[in-house]
């Protein structure tokens, strides 16, 4: 069974879970960079990262890596790949490319050259001057950065914050991605309250349900590679989609809540937690955060309130904060995870948090405010 470098891309501030999470899979030697994580593995290895990955945005196999100033040093960089090994006669290989701070800049021309290369190398192999194009879809990126060129074959496909359950979204949806990371980054234990007052179409709940039931992600949809016998085998991916389904945690109760203020989003979430197949795990119901309250001791609060970046919404939202502020104050056990964009939070909030993790909600960048509770005394029982 042949063995690929591989490059597991995240988001800026979510590589090192995406490390962890590699690591629970039971891979090691990994190397942790600004937006990727990069490590070595098997067939099997891309179909469990693509199946169980909470964080990470898509699964690379990495093809090559060389320095080009000018179009022709990028042609024979890309035909020199042994494209044979990775592409059948009739593969259908869409070329897509991204450059910063490079000489070659312009992404018309990098794709058509390093498609008209891969031309040039596969005629020379399969003997034959046309091809179809009519098989599977094998999605190449041309990466490059600082004049340094990496040639990427995607077997993830759709970006795997695509999990298959969120057909309609609120306004504002947070990927499932960064959803997955802020359930993760609270350290929320399984056996405790877990709420979203602003939970929208229900992104955070349903990751949270997801992780406790232990769940993994990508198993209500498909991958690019699932279709590439060239490379993995079909018994490949159903022994691990096996595994997956006899992981489930079936036998534990959850209480999870969410609530939203518009009854509309609240329906949406409710539709969304069925196709995620975690209804029977969620509760929610419409809420202003004001009447937020719970007999429950140290819970666990996760949420994505309004973020004000309309000049005109920044007074209402900062007074929302102050509200959240005293609501949350009631609840003196537990432990509250806010992310928002807000420079004002803390101060609006009334308090200032434990820790604070900037990460990036698509391009906005926000803080991640972390409030850890007491921990609950050795002699009572949770949720007491």
């Amino acid at each position: 069974m042949a063995t690929y470098e591989l490059i597991a891309t995240s988001a800026f501030g979510l590589e090192s879970i995406v490390g962890k999470e590699l690591k629970r899979l039971g891979y090691k030697d990994l190397k942790v960079e600004n937006g990727k994580v990069t490590y070595f593995g098997d067939e099997e290895c891309i179909c469990k990262s693509n199946l169980w990955l909470r964080c990470a945005d898509r699964v690379f196999i990495k093809l090559s890596e060389f320095k080009a100033t000018s179009f022709e040093e990028l042609f024979q960089g890309v035909k020199k790949i042994n494209w044979e090994e990775y592409l059948p006669e009739d593969a259908n290989f869409i070329v897509n490319a991204k450059s910063v701070k490079s000489q070659l800049f312009s992404l018309s021309d990098i794709q058509s050259i390093s498609k008209k290369a891969i031309v040039e190398n596969l005629r020379e192999s399969y003997d034959i001057d046309w091809f179809s194009e009519s098989g599977d879809k094998y999605p190449i990126l041309i990466s490059i950065l600082n004049d340094n060129v990496t040639v990427l074959l995607d077997t993830s496909g759709d970006a795997l914050h695509k999990r298959g359950y969120r057909e309609v979204g609120s306004e504002a949806p947070l990927k499932e991605t960064l959803a997955a990371a802020l359930v993760i980054l609270s350290q929320w234990r399984y056996d405790r309250n877990f709420i979203d007052p602003f939970c929208g179409s229900g992104t955070i709940p349903i990751e949270a349900a997801l992780i406790a039931k232990n769940i993994a992600p990508g198993l209500n949809r498909s991958f690019a590679c699932e279709e590439w016998d060239f490379i993995i085998s079909s018994l490949t991916w159903k022994k691990v989609r096996k595994e997956a389904y006899e992981k489930i945690i079936i036998d534990k109760e959850h209480s999870i809540f969410g609530f939203d203020i518009d009854e509309r989003v609240i329906n949406i979430a409710r539709q969304n937690a069925i196709k995620a197949g975690v209804d029977d795990y969620i509760h929610f119901q419409q809420q202003s955060v004001t009447s937020l309250s719970s007999n429950k001791h140290y819970g666990t609060i996760v949420c994505n309130p309004p973020y004000g970046e309309r000049l005109s919404e920044k007074d209402e939202v900062e007074e929302l904060y102050k509200k959240m502020g005293k609501t949350f104050k009631k609840l003196d056990t537990w432990s509250y995870f806010i992310i928002t964009s807000h420079e004002k939070f803390e101060e609006c909030f009334g308090k200032k948090s434990d820790k604070n993790r900037k990460l990036y909600n698509g391009r906005i960048q926000c803080y991640f405010y972390q409030y850890l509770g007491p921990k609950p005394p050795k002699s009572k029982l949770l949720n007491k």
